[in-house]
């Protein structure tokens, strides 16, 4: 099979026709679909709604709850070890903190357990990987925070609970919102290096389903940037990390409280025992079950191993029937499909068309809305782009971008991306990228308080193995925020929780905090309008896919 610029013959007439039509659709705006022509889509094209892709969970908390089978089959497996396989007598380790996941969610719990008052020595990273082997190094696009003028974190909790399809727990989204900008201002403290314009402001760009520019990001590899600060933050304090040490068990006590975790060895295949006051889960998502067949953009470590542990130790799981698929996963060519193409190509300019070059979605609809439109036009409308290798998508037009804002724009804010595809001898500010939905995010998890407590004492959660902050679909650049916030939130929690004389000690990092409390009795009325209008939402029927939507 021959090539030309990376593409095959058999792709270029398409390619053509998205030339031809680029003139035109640069000087028109393609309209936002109404709120019940995107439920309609929902309900007939996202994966969720497929029946046979799920079935009811047949034993524990969750009885009866609908969720994918391939989770559903995990759930209710036997154990991987038998009580004769284990010591408990013999504690290999004691500490007042233990957190599994060293991800994002995992090293800020780490960082802001030490700032309330554990000592580092106290606290123990365990992680299946190394540390920073996690959907948080992947991360591309960028954070959500309401700090610029005409932004608020209320109307940042409007979009949030709006794009959850009003599922969300309203506490914990309140809580999102309200410590964005103040985790924004310690991520400075850090040194995290977010893009800045040639006056030092903060750039911020548009999310799919956002009302405001609040967008903050470090060129397409913020992901990587912020753990590479939190990272450096927590190996400065000596926080201790167990590498290739992956849980199998919780332990409980006779009260039913967690009390620690069995490890395996993943390169020796011995268990130990690490008891500790509390325990917190920071394990991440399911990526790596490939939902319904779907390709994923997720890490290799990405395997439900906390709902399963959290499960079996008896902690109530929410909103596990929905799932996020990214509208934009890579479709060609064949080495780079399911990786993932963020979110900001679209926000800078770049549209979606089909094969003729006809645009045919808005290109920032909420991310469940466009993935669904995605795939209706594949597969209904017969209007995809074939691959020759069986795959199919839609046009992603990248040179959008330059013709937008100018030559180097995507040297300049997509580097990696430009590099990615640059391996396959494609130009993504000449030529199109071909993409086609990802399963991308665990929009569910184990059900928590605003401080991280699950339903079991001493158990915590942070991060995307939880499940209430983002409802039945997760808006971009709040995952970011998300772990940040309860993991912060966690961590303090837990410390507390481990060793209650010694937690609370600020040292220094209140001013952190004061951006939005500062300024929070000047919005009283309009947090009395958005509770009004979060009730008024929560009893319409909109896109639930499941009738457990608790608070």
């Amino acid at each position: 099979m021959e090539l030309r610029h990376g593409y095959p013959e058999s792709m270029r007439a398409s390619i053509g026709a998205v030339e031809g039509t680029r003139a035109a659709r640069l000087e028109t705006r393609f309209p936002k679909l109404e709120a019940a022509e995107a439920d309609r889509l929902l309900r007939r094209y996202h994966p969720d709604y497929r029946p046979e892709g799920k079935r009811a969970i047949a034993v524990g908390p969750n009885r009866g709850d609908q969720a994918p089978l391939e989770l559903v089959d995990l759930l209710e497996a036997q154990p991987l070890i038998e009580p004769g396989d284990v010591e408990l007598s013999r504690i290999e380790r004691d500490v007042d903190l233990l957190i599994l996941g060293g991800g994002g969610a995992g090293t800020v719990a780490a960082l802001w357990a030490v700032e309330a008052g554990l000592a580092p020595s106290q606290v123990l990273i365990a992680t299946k990987l190394r540390h920073g082997d996690a959907n948080s190094m992947m991360a591309q696009g960028g954070i959500q925070a309401a700090v610029a003028p005409g932004d608020s974190p209320a109307q940042h909790f409007l979009d949030a609970y709006g794009g959850g399809h009003f599922t969300n727990r309203r506490d914990l989204v309140r809580a999102l919102v309200e410590d964005a900008p103040g985790i924004l201002r310690w991520h400075e403290e850090l040194g995290v290096l977010y893009d800045r314009d040639a006056s030092g402001e903060m750039m911020r760009k548009h999310g799919g389903g956002t009302s405001r520019m609040r967008m903050h990001s470090a060129k397409d590899y913020t992901g990587m940037e912020l753990m590479r600060v939190l990272r450096d933050a927590a190996r400065d304090l000596d926080i201790p990390v167990l590498e290739f040490a992956s849980a199998v068990e919780l332990l409980t006590d006779r009260a039913g409280r967690v009390a620690g975790a069995v490890l395996v060895d993943l390169e020796t295949g011995c268990y130990s025992l690490v008891r500790a006051r509390a325990t917190l889960l920071a394990t991440g998502g399911f990526g790596r079950l490939h939902i319904q067949g779907f390709a994923t953009t997720n890490h290799y470590g990405a395997t439900a191993d906390g709902l399963v542990l959290a499960y079996r130790a008896g902690a109530r799981l929410r909103d596990m029937d929905a799932v996020q698929y990214h509208p934009t996963g890579a479709a060609y060519p064949e080495q780079l499909v399911g990786q993932l193409i963020t979110e900001k190509v679209r926000s800078m300019g770049a549209q979606p068309v089909n094969r003729h070059g006809a645009q045919f979605v808005y290109p920032l609809e909420a991310r469940d809305v466009e993935s669904s439109a995605f795939i209706r036009e594949c597969y209904e409308r017969g209007n995809q782009v074939d691959t020759p290798t069986g795959f199919c998508g839609v046009w992603l037009d990248s040179p959008m971008v330059e013709a937008i804002h100018g030559a180097g724009t995507i040297e300049r804010h997509l580097a990696a991306m430009a590099r990615m595809f640059r391996r396959f001898d494609i130009d993504m500010t000449r030529q199109p990228i071909l993409v086609f939905p990802t399963l991308h995010y665990q929009n569910g998890g184990i059900a928590i308080d605003p401080e991280g407590q699950t339903s079991v004492p001493g158990l915590f959660a942070a991060g995307e193995v939880s499940g209430g902050v983002h409802g039945k679909n997760r808006l971009m650049g709040n995952s970011l925020l998300d772990y940040n916030v309860f993991g912060r939130r966690a961590g303090r929690a837990a410390a507390a929780n481990s060793y209650p004389s010694r937690a609370g000690t600020w040292r220094g990092r209140r001013l952190a905090w004061t951006c939005w409390a500062s300024s929070r009795s000047r919005c009283r009325r309009c947090w009395a309008r958005i509770r009004s209008c979060a009730w008024r939402n929560s009893r319409v029927p909109s896109s639930t896919r499941c009738s457990s939507s608790s608070e």
